[in-house]
């Protein structure tokens, strides 16, 4: 029998080195908590992320978003529509996360390289203008209740879904 492996906590370990910035952007309908805002910018700065849209009245917690707040550019829309409209125009494929029809479950969705990932309000989602504008949608499964997952945490996993397709940025 081999002997056990021996774990030590390593706390703050340096980031890993992205070998390019990752073309990625968060757009966020307008969130009903700061709570939600702020763990996703927090996530955002952990995974290399360097821009989100925020939309409505949109305000940072440092204490929640960490590091993340000072990482991570907030561009800030009164809506979202135009913030989309003008991601269109830079090359980025928008792709929502929402349960909707012919959504694509998230392990089976190749991400495009210059993703906008679009997210909805915590109790509304996407409205119907919204999903009008996207080129995809991708949805996680929910084995359990609720019907969904919390906006932050949903945007967490998609965040992460991203940057095991691209590793390197």
């Amino acid at each position: 029998m081999s002997e056990p492996k021996r774990f030590e906590h390593i706390r703050h370990r340096p980031p890993t080195e992205l070998t390019t910035p990752r073309p990625f952007v968060i757009a966020c309908s307008p969130l009903r908590t700061h709570a939600n805002l702020s763990t996703i910018i927090r996530t955002a700065g952990c995974c290399g992320i360097t821009k989100v849209i925020a939309t409505g009245n949109a305000k940072v917690n440092p204490k929640i978003a960490r590091d993340g707040a000072e990482n991570v550019t907030v561009t800030a829309y009164r809506t979202l529509l135009p913030a989309l409209k003008k991601l269109k125009q830079d090359g980025y494929q928008l792709v929502g996360l929402e349960q909707t029809s012919n959504s694509t479950p998230l392990a089976e969705f190749a991400f495009p390289h210059m993703t906008a990932l679009v997210v909805g309000a915590e109790r509304e989602g996407l409205n119907q203008d919204i999903l009008g504008q996207l080129d995809a949608v991708v949805e996680i499964p929910v084995w359990g209740l609720p019907y969904s997952y919390n906006v932050a945490t949903a945007t967490s996993i998609c965040i992460h879904a991203y940057c095991a397709q691209y590793p390197n940025g």
